[in-house]
């Protein structure tokens, strides 16, 4: 094959055929095809689409430029979460505990659901389950494939970043992606998301696609249409797949930032928590609990979810993957261990009313600016500041309530995000009309 034929072939329209896909991921990976001649495919791909069958090719293609994790001989289910990202989006920390707390309940044989979890980084406006993790002391994230391989053996679930030998064709193509104006392709897009997802070697995936002001797709058609191309392109592989359209046009919870929300993520397997967390992680986990064989129906995995928090073993399955992964346990039970902001700055309400909109990724952006999040990859991280918000949207407020406590260590960063944070409450004198937390299912 010529790849100079296969990029006029997309030009004009054409379907390029499996082995077409594999030809051009392989030469991704490998570095035999440069740069320019990936970059004008990437582009013909944003400009001509890709249909069904070429998403599916090109997410197998790039699943296999690497190695694919293999745990066929743990018996049991292997099933994962991924979320699109948003502002307080916390719940990997706390359905990887509820759902691998489930044990021998999956199989009437005794065998288990095992969660092998590979998570990222934050980038912009949304937070990274890696981040939120480091922020527990001596909590390792980089573990090798064998350390990786016994936890999730011990634990049930593992909670690592992806080695480099995870999916290498998605990290040349979305770095040239990301400076080729070519990021914007729901076929790309979907194959980077499930080509590093289905590595994992996972028999079924939970996916949390978030819609809203403060997600990465703010229009809920466009959300759904990403929904539906990721359901489709796991079943072309052969995963079982389900895709919950969720609300982010506000944070999720009340903390945002990553130790702050490690102490939120503690509350709920503590049984306490904000009601909105709470019932998207119970969601969340019941479809994984589903898909792992350990229910009849999503409504019995819900009650297993449940029980799995009021019984205290979701909380100790999270202390167990701490321990197991080099971080101080204790902080499930004494949170106050967690890092802590020097200072605190109370943002009050001007005026009486309803709070009608909360500027979602404004929230996001306030945080990263008080050093809690990343423009660019390797900034470095304060795992100690963040917002609390007290007030949601349709909530009543007088004048002078509190509507966030802003946690920061540097008044110069301070100052910068309050012009963020000041203006992100929208309060009027009606209540507003409130949207359900989870909108749609897809793949059910």
């Amino acid at each position: 094959m010529r790849t100079v034929d296969l990029i006029r072939k997309k030009r004009d329209g054409g379907e390029l055929s499996r082995e077409e896909i594999f030809h051009l991921v392989s030469g991704a990976a490998q570095g035999t095809i440069p740069d320019y001649q990936l970059a004008a495919w990437l582009m013909a791909v944003v400009w001509r689409g890709t249909t069904r069958a070429e998403t599916a090719f090109l997410t197998d293609a790039m699943l296999r430029s690497g190695e694919v994790m293999d745990f066929s001989d743990l018996r049991g289910a292997k099933v994962d979460k991924h979320s699109t990202g948003g502002v307080g989006d916390k719940t990997s920390l706390i359905v990887a505990p509820i759902v691998a707390a489930v044990g021998s309940r999956a199989h009437a044989d005794g065998k288990r659901i095992y969660v092998p979890m590979l998570s990222g980084r934050g980038l912009g406006h949304t937070g990274g389950t890696l981040d939120k993790l480091e922020s527990i002391p001596g909590f390792r994230v980089n573990l090798t494939k064998q350390e990786f391989r016994a936890v999730l053996e011990v634990c049930g679930c593992a909670l690592s970043g992806p080695t480099p030998e995870i999916a290498p064709a998605d990290k040349r193509l979305y770095a040239l992606r990301d400076v080729t104006a070519t990021v914007e392709s729901p076929g790309l897009i979907c194959a980077s998301i499930m080509s590093k997802k289905l590595a994992e070697g996972i028999d079924s995936l939970v996916l949390d696609v978030k819609t809203g002001s403060g997600a990465f797709m703010k229009n809920e058609n466009d959300t759904v249409a990403l929904a539906e191309l990721l359901v489709d392109t796991g079943k072309r592989i052969g995963k079982r797949v389900v895709a919950l359209i969720t609300d982010m046009d506000q944070p999720l919870g009340n903390a945002v930032g990553n130790a702050l929300e490690v102490e939120e993520c503690v509350e709920v397997l503590n049984g306490k928590g904000p009601a909105d967390v709470r019932e998207l992680s119970i969601a969340l986990s019941a479809w994984m609990i589903f898909l792992g064989g350990a229910s009849a129906d999503v409504q019995e995995g819900i009650r297993i979810a449940e029980e799995m928090i009021a019984t205290g073993r979701a909380h100790d399955k999270f202390q167990q993957v701490i321990r197991q992964q080099g971080g101080d346990e204790s902080v499930v039970d004494e949170p106050d261990r967690l890092p802590r902001a020097k200072g605190t700055e109370t943002i009050r309400s001007a005026h009486g009313g309803y709070i009608s909109r909360i500027a979602c990724e404004q929230i996001g952006k306030a945080c990263a600016v008080l050093g809690g999040g990343r423009e660019k990859q390797d900034d470095a991280i304060d795992p100690a500041v963040g917002i609390v918000v007290a007030k949601k949207v349709g909530d009543v407020v007088r004048a002078g309530d509190v509507l966030c406590n802003v946690h920061y260590d540097a008044e110069p960063r301070l100052r910068e995000a309050l012009a963020l944070i000041e203006t992100s409450f929208i309060v009027s004198d009606e209540p507003p009309q409130r949207q359900p937390l989870i909108r749609k299912i897809i793949g059910s």
